[in-house]
């Protein structure tokens, strides 16, 4: 062969060399650049067995050694709810199976969930540091005293995670019960548990509006089913009143379906307000709320919390309309993707508060913010997973976006109210020692 074809022979096969390994850079740098869009990059570092690098590399804002101690003094500046979710080896603080005291709507791993990354996320505040929970500080704080929720079914959802937090720490479960002995699966109406070694009740009252609900008056137009009395609280605040921590919330029962469209319209005084809209109304009842805490609480003995919307992640439409979340297993870190314009029970209550700001009413009550930290948890609901583990995973076109697995996201409203409830304690001390 002459050395000229030789060489032309050579040439072309180094360019191709050259173009396949161009082509190929090309490629990668796609797939790379493809898989930190698509999944956070702060996501993926909780792939590797670093739990303890995760943390750093997840949290932003101060740095660690920054972060001041929220029950210390110099944490009372600290804003709790502004952070992160970190992932962290030491959690969940419990484990479903070994909690009686859970629906089974709320067991999503006992009944199928095959996931368990969501139990693995704690909330980090940016500037100060939570107090770790201790179940058994808690009971002996709660000693001789009635810890109540009163709300929706996501304040119960908040009330069983609390009943497993706490009974963690308590050798015979036997020394836990209902007083009136009540089961806890689908009972409604209230429900008392005692904690027999510290003499203390963690109580639920269902109460979805907060406001009175009841039959229409005489002569109202026969649509009216029933009506919400916007200037009177549930039969059942009376039982309320002597609680020593009251956490309340109010909010997915206030839309169209739950109230208009099954004829439930809204009255004042004798008067049913047929024009009403349902966030006028919302916001007449929170002002209600906020009189009665003022009016017939005794602020040195009750300790009031109100705890925020909890957002719902549905894709796709609704709980009605085949709206889904089953494919999220992680949350959306830095931001959320639920528009915080559709938050309307979380503006309504914020205005309200706001417009008695520089009242003794408001100073009574500690809002448990949790809304925005919840709306980064789309991977926390329970889905497809709430049918109980001998029925298997509910249809696709049916799933739950509103309530959370447990262990899961509630437990992180409980460490929070857990902190608070020190803190109020702890400011005491300060105060008295100064």
């Amino acid at each position: 062969m002459p050395v000229f074809e030789l060489f032309k022979k050579l040439k072309r096969l180094r360019n191709f060399k050259l173009s396949a390994g161009v082509l190929g850079f090309f490629l990668a740098s796609i797939s790379v650049n493809f898989c930190f869009f698509y999944l956070d990059y702060r996501a993926v570092l909780t792939w590797f067995p670093f739990p303890a690098q995760s943390d750093r590399f997840l949290s932003k804002g101060s740095s660690e050694d920054q972060r001041v101690e929220f029950l210390g003094q110099k944490g009372n500046g600290c804003d709790i709810f502004e952070g992160d979710w970190v992932w962290d080896e030491n959690y969940p603080l419990y484990q479903s199976k070994d909690c009686r005291f859970l629906d089974d709507g709320f067991r999503c791993s006992e009944n199928g969930r095959p996931d368990l990354r969501y139990t693995k996320w704690r909330w980090q505040p940016k500037d100060c540091n939570l107090p770790r929970f201790d179940a058994k500080l808690m009971l002996e704080k709660l000693r001789n005293k009635r810890l109540v929720f009163i709300g929706d079914s996501i304040g119960r959802n908040q009330w069983e995670s609390l009943l497993c937090m706490l009974s963690s720490a308590v050798p015979n479960s036997e020394s836990i019960y209902e007083v009136n002995g009540s089961p806890i699966t689908k009972h409604k109406g209230f429900l008392v548990f005692k904690f027999k070694d510290f003499n203390c009740t963690v109580e639920y009252y269902r109460s979805p509006f907060l406001v009175l609900q009841s039959r229409p008056p005489v002569g109202a137009p026969q649509k009216v089913k029933t009506t919400l009395k916007l200037d009177q609280m549930d039969w059942n605040s009376v039982r309320w009143r002597d609680a020593d921590v009251l956490v309340l919330n109010t909010g997915h029962w206030w839309n169209y379906e739950k109230t208009v469209r099954g004829g439930c319209y809204f009255q004042e005084g004798a008067k049913v307000k047929m024009d009403m809209t349902v966030e006028h109304a919302y916001h007449r009842s929170i002002e209600t709320v906020v009189h009665w805490i003022h009016n017939e609480l005794n602020s040195s003995k009750t300790q009031v919390f109100f705890r925020s919307y909890a957002p719902v992640h549905f894709r796709g439409g609704d709980w009605r309309t085949g709206g889904n979340c089953h494919l999220e297993t992680l949350p959306e870190l830095g931001s959320s993707l639920v528009p915080s314009n559709i938050w309307v029970q979380f503006k309504i209550a914020n205005a309200v508060l706001s417009e008695h700001i520089n009242t003794s009413e408001v100073k009574k009550i500690e809002v448990l913010n949790v809304t925005s930290m919840t709306s980064q948890r789309k991977d926390g609901h329970s889905s497809l997973y709430y049918l109980g583990p001998d029925e298997g995973p509910a249809p696709i076109h049916r799933q739950d976006c509103s309530h959370w697995c447990l262990p899961g996201v509630p437990d992180t409203w409980n460490e929070v109210l857990y902190a608070l409830f020190l803190k109020r304690e702890a400011n005491r001390f300060y105060n008295s020692s100064e």
